[in-house]
């Protein structure tokens, strides 16, 4: 049966240009996912946009010159751009600056403190001495006061996982300036995330099937529950729905509050933008949806906890009860939390000067959008930190994608062309011909088993190892050898052809681009994996949206039609200088004393 699948796709920072490790957790994995369900038939809702609230942007936009706004635009244009040419296909790729996201960030709020799920306190707030500004949690660094881990963050502690307060940090210091920050008493709302513990804990409980990481997080993260702090004296941010504080300059909704209310404030954008405003409903409204949330492991404890307990609250199911919101109505809860590793760059030694950092938006002006697409999923961090080193991307490209996967696409239609200059007919199979068929034919079941479970990893590697015999099918029939017998010759063809064209479905959820240019090469017409496109807004930052709905893309075997005409093919995949793995681009270098 088919269903409403909602992707929501965490969201980053606008404070800089992302780099591939950020797309490596929230980009390509939650693409190559939407893809597939959508070609199995599935209604999907893709959501995500720029994180642009926060102390963080204010730090950035002082660096700059620019105001807060000014920065938050400037860098959402950039990563809407990168993601655009990466090609992921967002239903609406959005940012927290609407009215639209204000707006419904102050009616959750609304709803849980009239639900009993927020209450105000006084805190410890801390502010950077030398500015008096308030030191957002991540911005403080210290030794953990439980595991002791030396790096650990004002909110968590990476290495343990245990939820933390910037007061609670053994020689906490500022990131930016590396001064001891300056502690003093300030009032603030927070979530009552005790009051929710055990509708979480039995919630969490039915939750068998997420992967274990984000269970082990989960569950440690329910044994120490306590209130967090959802205002900050700032700025730049939405405004406090209560009396008294809606005016004040200095006090703002806390932005990893108001971050995760965007899958559904940019869900509502969506359902406005194409004219249906009760169209999310089908996605948050509906208990036979289901949701998956993308993103790195470093935002585990929002979605698989906090995020949550702010919509159980909201729904009126916490612990202490309450009413749902009559303009949002019963909120879905997470079906499955897909978290990554981190994707590091260590091991590229990239030169100091541009902090061993390699951006998005040169790569793809590089080497396209496929290969890093293809490198993420066979070779990211799905279920371990892995790390980036161009040695392993040139091998990758020339070793898989050009001397396997592009060489079978080009000598099967090159062949085709040169001889019949067209998709041939098949004449009586043989046993080794139909041995291939059925192998590609079974991969549908296989590789979209996988898929539907965010096993990409092994998805790929099932559609490769396909590839590998198509191509030992190819040089053990020796098609080139068969002049004198012109039927054999083009059933061979004809078997390789369909399975290119088996191959070429499996792999469009990883690699939209050359699958379109593959579908093209095999004689198709019109867009078989369709692309985002930046839309200019009035008055507005851009978004991204796309037409996915009329693409041709499905899964399973599409029929090659004998007679198609053929073309001389170019290369889908070109091979990289060898000498790239030990010097890298000009524009992230190698640096030899590294």
């Amino acid at each position: 049966m088919c269903a409403n699948i909602l992707a929501a796709v965490a969201w980053p920072y606008a404070n800089g240009p992302r780099h591939i490790g950020h797309v490596s957790g929230f980009g390509v994995p939650s693409d190559v996912f939407a893809r597939y369900m959508r070609m199995s038939g599935h209604r999907v809702l893709m959501v995500s946009g720029s994180d642009c609230h926060g102390t963080a942007i204010s730090v950035k936009a002082d660096q700059e010159g620019l105001t807060a706004q000014e920065c938050a635009e400037k860098y959402h244009r950039i990563i809407a751009s990168d993601l655009q040419g990466l090609g992921l296909s967002y239903d609406l790729y959005t940012s927290t600056m609407t009215d639209n996201h204000a707006h419904v960030t102050q009616e959750i709020f609304t709803r849980l403190h009239e639900n009993g799920y927020v209450v105000k306190k006084a805190e410890m707030g801390a502010f950077e001495p030398s500015t008096g500004r308030t030191l957002p949690d991540r911005y403080i660094e210290g030794t953990c006061p439980i595991c002791g881990y030396d790096d650990a963050r004002g909110d968590q502690c990476d290495d343990c996982g245990r939820q933390l307060d910037p007061a609670d940090l053994l020689n906490p210091r500022s990131k930016t300036t590396g001064a001891t920050p300056e502690f003093r008493e300030t009032e603030h709302f927070f979530l009552d995330l005790p009051a929710l513990a055990e509708s979480l804990t039995a919630w969490i409980d039915t939750r068998t099937d997420w992967r274990p990481n984000v269970l082990k997080f989960s569950h440690n993260l329910l044994e120490e529950l306590r209130p967090r702090a959802i205002t900050r004296d700032l700025d730049w941010g939405v405004k406090v729905p209560v009396e008294g504080w809606e005016n004040e300059p200095m006090k703002r909704i806390y932005v990893w509050f108001d971050a995760v209310i965007g899958y559904l404030s940019s869900s509502i954008e969506w359902a406005r933008r194409i004219g249906k405003p009760d169209a999310w409903r089908e996605f948050w409204n509906d208990d036979d949806a289901r949701s998956y949330y993308f993103m790195g492991k470093d935002n585990i404890v929002f979605h698989s906890v906090i995020w949550p307990g702010i919509l159980l609250g909201t729904n009126g199911r916490g612990d202490k009860g309450g009413e749902p919101s009559a303009e949002l109505g019963i909120l879905d809860l997470p079906t499955e939390i897909v978290s990554s590793e981190f994707l590091t760059m260590s091991g590229s030694k990239v030169s100091n000067s541009r902090g061993a950092t390699i951006f998005v938006g040169d790569f793809l002006r590089e080497f396209g959008p496929d290969a890093l697409r293809y490198f993420i999923a066979v070779a990211g961090p799905e279920n371990q930190d892995t790390d980036f080193t161009w040695e392993e991307f040139v091998r990758r490209v020339n070793f898989e994608l050009a001397n396997e996967w592009g060489n079978l696409v080009n000598r099967s239609i090159s062949m085709a062309f040169k001889n019949c200059g067209e998709i041939p007919a098949a004449g009586e199979l043989t046993d080794a011909d139909r041995e291939l068929l059925d192998a590609s034919a079974g991969g549908f079941d296989t590789v979209g088993d996988l898929l539907a479970h965010a096993k990409f990893k092994a998805a790929i590697t099932e559609a490769m190892r396909i590839v590998g015999l198509a191509n030992a099918y190819i040089s053990a029939q020796e098609p080139w050898k068969l002049k004198d017998n012109p039927e054999r010759r083009d059933t061979v063809l004809h078997v390789a052809l369909q399975v290119v064209s088996d191959v070429n479905t499996m792999l469009t959820p990883f690699m939209p681009h050359s699958a379109q240019k593959i579908y093209e090469a095999l004689g198709g017409e019109g867009v078989w994996a369709a692309q985002p496109e930046l839309v200019e807004t009035d008055g507005a930052a851009p978004i991204l949206m796309g037409d996915y709905a009329s693409e041709k893309a499905s899964w399973g075997r599409r029929e090659i039609a004998v007679g198609t005409l053929l073309a001389k093919p170019s290369p889908i995949f070109r091979k990289l200088d060898a000498k790239l793995a030990e010097t890298g681009p000009e524009w992230a270098p190698v640096n030899p004393q590294s």
